[in-house]
C-alpha cells in the first residue's frame, strides 16, 4: 500500500510536470535539509528554477493552479513546522550575480541577484575595499532574505546600502522599487508579501581593502566568542525590546541551557536555541513559549518573535 507521501507525490506531479522548466523538482522534500536550523517536515513540491526565465515560467504555473508557494533563501532565521509546507517552496539559489554598475570619486553601485549568499557578498567587498557591509559579517543566509529582514549588527543594517530592488509581484510583472520607498524598521521591510524579490542595487563606498578587512576581522572575532556559530541555529530567536538585549533577558530569566527534547538555549548566546541532534519544530516553539514566559514573569517584558515559523503543524503540534 502507498503512503500518504508517496500519493501526495504522484498527485503532484500530475499538476506540476518536471519538465515544465529548466531547474530542479523534488516531491515531499525534507525541508530539515534545507534550513540551518535542520528542522522541518516535507514541502508538497521544492523548486530551484535554473534562472529568471525559469522563474517567470515556473511562478505562471502555480499562478494558474493556484498552488501557494513560499520563496526560499538560505534556509535562515526560519522554523518549519513538522507538517512541512503546503504548494511549493521556491529556491532562489540560483539567482547569484554581483556586478558593478557604476562608480564615482567615493562610491561603486552593484547590482547584486537576491540569491547571493550575504557572505560572498561580503568577501567581495572586503576584497574590493568596499565599505558598507562590515557589520553583516558572519550572517548567514542570502542578499534577498537580509533585504526582507532588514537584516544588521553593530550599527549596520541593510537599507543603508539599498539603492533599489528589482521585484515581480503577483500577477508576474517585474519592477522596481526605490529604497526611499520601502518603509524599513528593525529586523523588517515593507516589501511587498506577495511580491518576489529578484535583485538589488546597493551603494557602497570606496576605502582601502585593509581596513576594510580590518573592520570585517574585528566583527567576526566578536561573533566567534557571543556566538554558537559552529552549532545548528537560526540566529536570534526574539527581536531585542526597545532599550534592551533579548538574550541578556532571556539569560537573567534564568533560561541558559534550558532544554526541552533535543532544542537548547545556547550556553553562549541566550538569544539562539540550537538543535542538539533531532530536534523537532513542536520542541522548539514550547521552548520558545517557555522562555517568553519566564521574561515576562520576571521583568514584564513581553519577546517578539524574530524568527519567522511557517509551515503545517505535525501530528503532535
Amino acid at each position: 500500500m502507498k503512503s500518504e507521501e508517496t500519493m501526495r507525490g504522484t498527485e503532484l506531479r500530475d499538476i506540476f510536470p518536471e519538465d515544465l522548466f529548466a531547474g530542479e523538482v523534488n516531491y515531499m522534500e525534507p525541508m530539515r535539509d534545507h534550513t540551518s536550523l535542520r528542522i522541518g517536515g516535507p514541502a508538497d513540491i521544492f523548486a530551484a528554477p535554473r534562472d529568471l526565465a525559469a522563474l517567470s515560467i515556473m511562478h505562471a504555473h502555480l499562478r494558474r493552479e493556484r498552488i501557494p508557494f513560499f520563496p526560499l533563501g538560505g534556509g535562515t532565521n526560519i522554523l518549519v513546522r513538522d507538517g512541512g509546507i503546503e504548494g511549493a517552496v521556491v529556491s532562489f539559489r540560483s539567482l547569484i550575480k554581483i556586478e558593478p554598475v557604476k562608480e564615482d570619486n567615493g562610491h561603486v553601485f552593484l547590482s547584486v541577484g537576491s540569491g547571493t549568499p550575504l557572505q560572498r557578498l561580503v568577501s567581495f567587498s572586503k576584497e574590493k575595499g568596499y565599505s558598507g557591509l562590515e557589520g553583516l559579517a558572519g550572517i548567514p543566509g542570502t542578499v534577498g532574505g537580509a533585504i526582507c529582514g532588514n537584516a544588521g549588527a553593530f550599527g549596520y543594517e541593510m537599507k543603508d546600502v539599498l539603492v533599489s530592488v528589482e521585484i515581480m509581484d503577483a500577477e508576474g510583472k517585474i519592477g522596481a522599487l526605490n529604497a526611499e520607498g520601502i518603509a524599513f524598521g528593525y529586523r523588517s521591510s515593507g516589501i511587498p508579501q506577495n511580491g518576489l524579490l529578484l535583485s538589488a542595487e546597493m551603494k557602497l563606498g570606496k576605502d582601502r581593502t585593509k581596513t576594510v578587512s580590518e573592520r570585517i576581522e574585528n566583527f567576526l572575532k566578536i561573533k566567534r566568542v557571543s556566538q554558537p556559530l559552529r552549532e545548528h541555529s537560526a540566529g536570534c530567536v526574539f527581536k531585542n525590546p526597545s532599550g534592551f538585549s533579548a538574550g541578556k533577558l532571556i539569560d537573567e530569566a534564568g533560561c541558559r541551557g534550558m532544554r526541552i527534547g533535543d532544542v537548547e538555549v545556547s550556553a553562549v548566546h541566550a538569544n539562539f536555541f540550537v538543535n542538539k541532534g533531532k530536534a523537532t519544530a513542536s520542541d522548539f516553539v514550547t521552548l520558545m513559549k517557555e522562555v517568553a514566559a519566564r521574561v515576562v514573569e520576571r521583568f514584564e517584558t513581553v519577546l517578539e518573535p524574530e524568527i519567522k515559523i511557517v509551515g503545517r503543524e505535525g501530528v503532535n503540534g
